[in-house]
């Protein structure tokens, strides 16, 4: 039986917000011939259906394909993210997983670039545009690991916020190109490194422990987490902080603000909701209960009132009023 050969190098590239035109750059120069595994992580919304497979690979002369679980890379093949799965490598083949969410989002672009980090100079990093900043983190331990890092010019890049925490972040240690000079400076990526010969770089990550699986070795925040509600510990990496919960859903400082902003939201909607519910169910049972029996009705209508004035308080501040809006969000929207 013939074993199918290693893909020289291994390739993640994230992209977010703005970045499917910077990933179609991208995809239309790289040739034929293009002998590396390419990995894609796009964030998109759980529940959606994504057509970004079939739109690269009519655009491509490589072949893109949906990754799947336990497929082998493939030299000069893409594999692009599902919703709602983390795309990892590990022992050369692909791992879809429904681990916790990364900065909010699953897929995650650290997620995918730290196990790709595990192939040492093996590995590439590319960061297209994008809101926030996933992917820095993940470039930042490419270039750790011996790996190379390409980053789109913040002033190319629709939305230049992910290129530039990841250009901060690399400290100088990024190539910084338009999307169109990105994919050809991948495409002349050496298909072989010096020092490589003989060398087998595919399967290490599987010798590290899944960070997701252990208590967080910093100290207690004394915050708590947007998705589970458990206690966050502060992780520091040089200058950088970040957020990790016991079940592993982690967070860059701006992607706590919006998960906590995004988690207040949705509190204020409950209360809303169960406040306004109250009042109907007081004045209800005034009407049933109360009849005859005017000290009793009265303090029910007088309870159903003070729900109402609740409820009102916090619909004004949920509908956006003048001056109302810095106490409802911090930094840029969601879902970037």
């Amino acid at each position: 039986m013939t074993t199918s050969p290693e893909p020289p190098r291994v390739i993640g590239i994230g992209a977010s917000a703005g970045g499917i035109d910077a990933l179609l750059s991208v995809m239309r120069a790289l040739p034929a011939d293009f002998p590396h595994a390419v990995c894609v992580t796009l964030h998109l919304s759980a529940t959606a259906r994504s057509h970004l497979a079939q739109i690269l690979d009519r655009r491509s002369a490589v072949g893109v394909t949906v990754a799947r679980h336990h497929a082998r890379l493939r030299p000069g093949c893409v594999y692009v993210a599902p919703p709602d799965c983390h795309l990892l490598v590990k022992d050369g083949l692909i791992e879809l997983s429904r681990g916790p969410k990364e900065n909010g989002m699953r897929p995650a672009i650290d997620t995918m670039l730290r196990s790709i980090a595990e192939q040492g100079p093996r590995a590439v990093a590319v960061v297209l545009s994008g809101a926030l900043g996933d992917g820095s983190g993940g470039a930042r331990l490419v270039l750790q690991a011996g790996g190379d890092v390409f980053v789109q010019e913040p002033g190319d890049a629709t939305v230049s916020s992910m290129p530039e925490r990841a250009i901060a972040l690399v400290d100088g240690g990024a190539r910084i190109l338009t999307s169109e000079e990105i994919g050809a400076a991948l495409a002349r990526l050496p298909a072989r490194l010096e020092g490589e010969e003989g060398k087998g770089g595919m399967g290490r990550s599987s010798e590290r422990e899944d960070p997701s699986r252990r208590r967080p070795e910093g100290p207690a925040s004394g915050l708590t987490c947007p998705e589970c509600s458990g206690a966050l510990w502060q992780l520091r990496d040089g200058e950088v902080l970040r957020y990790r919960c016991r079940i592993g859903h982690s967070y860059s400082e701006d992607a706590m603000g919006v998960a906590q902003a995004t988690a207040l939201e949705a509190a204020l909607w409950a209360a809303l909701e169960m406040l306004e519910e109250r009042a109907e169910f007081l004045r209800g049972m005034a009407e049933r209960r109360a009849v005859g029996n005017e000290s009793f009705h009265r303090r029910l209508t007088a309870a159903a009132a003070d729900a109402d004035a609740r409820a009102d308080l916090i619909r004004s501040a949920l509908s956006g009023l003048p001056g109302d809006e810095d106490a409802l969000a911090v930094g840029p929207a969601a879902g970037g």
